[in-house]
Parts: structure tokens; C-alpha cells; sequence
């Protein structure tokens, strides 16, 4: 790998890191594209290596919210925990798809998330503090959340934050930290996922299917876990509304760029006689967009008052907290 690349690889890594430790959310989502386009990594192997950098990112992201006693960790630990089984689930599959399907995939989920971003969070009505906990809920949810992180190779944090407050009750500064957690937790088991093979008996070993540069995955790593300590520290000081829609259109531009560059590779591999392709790939973008509009949609029917995302830029370490709990 040129060493120009890899260095303009991570300068473009701590800004993804920034939006992370500052949205709890998004900046995890365009890891996959700077890996293929900018880097050069097929797309297993981007999706692989874009968990071990949405993990370790989100980890540090989420220390100065656990010093700041943001992080509800009960309820994170849940959602997470199921998530883990989700994300695994979702790497042993997606070892086994065509790369040009799981990208197809990965754009149409970026496209919902930058819609999600540019419409804003809503408040959500909550009795109290983890009032009414529907663990089972909360489980089902990390479980689906999870298998699409390990899939794609998202965090999903957009997903996150809004179950977390409509099941676990949490104030939004809240969600946005325990977030952070869920999110880290998934991405290791969705990596270990794309990594690890089942071969005879029990023997687990390292899948040949995935072939990851580490020098360049490390050295990006590194980079957007600087920006997510600095995105976490400079709540407060910068306004996170404006910074979430400038971030979301360029993240919907970026996700109309990859998609158009799947749908024309599948075109050619129409012409070409490759049908099987063709179908796969539409069929999926279908069969997502119908999933995740359903998700979207489902919590906004339930909430009520719109959420203005101020509420967000903490004034002090301790604003719209609830104790955390160990």
C-alpha cells in the first residue's frame, strides 16, 4: 500500500471518527466507502475491516461519556449483548455473498441513514427511568440490529439511538452515549464473524475468504479513534444539529455515488448474460429499502413533540443525565 494513501486515508478517518464521538452515530457509515474507493480494499474486505474500525473508534468515543456518567450501562449491555449474537450471525453470512451484493446493501442502508439524519431525532415520551424495561423487546431489536451490522458493516448507530430511547426510556444524551457501547459491541462480534470460519468438528479457524491489509487497517484505526476522543470532548462547542444535516446530504451523496456504481456494474453483467447478478442485486436493494423504511417509521409513530437537537450539546458534563448504573 503507498504510504501517501494510507496517510490520506487517515486524515479522512478522523473526521469519520469526529462525527462518531460527536453524533454517537453516522460517521461509522462511511468507513466502507474510504476503504474501497480511497484505499483500494475489495469490498469483504472492506466491510470486515470497517467493523474492527467502527468497534475500536466507538470504544473510544464512549470514554469521556462513561467519565461524564452518561452511559447507562444495563441497558446498553442488553441491547449489545444480543446484538453480539446478531452481528456474528450476520458476518458468517455475509462471508458467503457477492461483494458487489453486500455493497448494493451497504448503499441503500447509508441512503437511510443520511434521511434519518437530515429529518432529526423526535423526543420521546418516557414515565421514568427504565420504566417498564421490555427486555424482550429490547433483545429482539439488538438481535435485528445487530445481524444488519455484521452484514454490512455499519455500526447502525442511527438505529440504535432511537430504540434505545423508545425501549429503554433513555433522555437522548443518554442514548447517544449508552449508543457508543452497543455499537462497539456488535462490531467485534460482526468482525469475528467475517473472520472466523466453523471448519470440521469444532474447529474454528481464520476464513480464507477475507484478506485485510492490516498495516492500513490499523493506521485508519488509529486515526478515527483520535477523532472520536476529540468529537466526544467538543460537545458543547460545536452545534451538533447543523453538523448532522451537512454531514447526512453528504453522506446520501456518497450512497447515490455507490449505488449507481453497483447498479452499472450489474447492468453490464446483464448484457453481458450474467441475469443472476442483476437480480440479486435489485432484489436486495428492494428487499432493504422495505426493511429499513419500516424501522424508520415504526418509533416516529410512536413518538410525540418534535426533539430539537440541541438538546444534544451537553451545557455541562452532567446535563440531561441519568445515573449510571453499573
Amino acid at each position: 500500500m503507498i504510504a501517501p494513501v494510507i496517510a490520506f486515508a487517515s486524515l479522512l478517518a478522523i473526521g469519520i471518527g469526529f462525527a462518531v464521538g460527536l453524533l454517537g452515530s453516522g460517521g461509522s457509515i462511511l468507513t466502507t466507502p474510504l476503504l474501497v474507493y480511497v484505499v483500494g480494499f475489495d469490498a469483504k474486505s472492506a466491510i470486515t475491516a470497517s467493523l474492527l474500525v467502527v468497534a475500536v473508534t466507538s470504544a473510544f468515543g464512549l470514554i469521556s461519556h462513561a467519565r461524564a456518567g452518561r452511559v447507562i450501562w444495563r441497558t446498553g449491555l442488553l441491547f449489545g449483548g444480543a446484538g453480539m449474537v446478531g452481528a456474528f450471525a450476520g458476518g458468517q453470512i455475509g462471508q458467503h455473498l457477492p461483494g458487489a451484493l453486500l455493497l448494493a446493501a451497504f448503499s441503500v442502508m447509508m441512503a437511510l441513514t443520511a434521511v434519518a439524519m437530515i429529518r432529526g431525532r423526535r423526543r420521546i415520551a418516557a414515565d421514568g427511568p427504565h420504566a417498564g424495561l421490555p427486555i424482550a423487546r429490547i433483545l429482539l431489536d439488538g438481535l435485528v440490529v445487530g445481524f444488519v451490522t455484521g452484514l454490512v458493516g455499519a455500526g447502525g448507530g442511527f438505529l440504535v439511538v432511537p430504540a434505545l430511547a423508545l425501549l429503554g426510556g433513555l433522555a437522548m444524551p443518554n442514548a447517544v452515549a449508552t449508543s457508543l457501547l452497543v455499537v462497539s459491541m456488535k462490531s467485534v462480534a460482526g468482525f469475528l464473524g467475517y473472520v472466523l470460519e466453523f471448519g470440521d468438528g469444532s474447529l474454528v479457524r481464520i476464513s480464507p475468504m477475507t484478506d485485510i491489509d492490516w498495516l492500513a487497517t490499523v493506521t485508519i484505526t488509529v486515526g478515527a479513534a483520535c477523532g472520536a476522543v476529540l468529537g466526544s470532548r467538543l460537545i458543547g462547542r460545536v452545534h451538533p444539529n447543523r453538523l448532522r444535516i451537512v454531514f447526512g446530504w453528504f453522506v446520501l451523496v456518497m450512497a447515490v455515488f455507490i449505488l449507481s456504481q453497483q447498479i452499472g456494474s450489474t447492468v453490464i453483467d446483464f448484457a453481458s448474460g450474467s441475469v443472476l447478478n442483476l437480480v440479486e442485486v435489485l432484489g436486495a436493494v428492494v428487499a432493504i429499502v422495505v426493511f429499513f423504511t419500516w424501522i424508520i417509521r415504526r418509533p416516529v409513530q410512536e413518538q410525540i413533540a418534535d426533539y430539537d437537537e440541541p438538546e444534544i450539546a451537553f451545557e455541562s458534563p452532567t446535563s440531561g443525565e441519568r445515573p449510571s448504573q453499573d
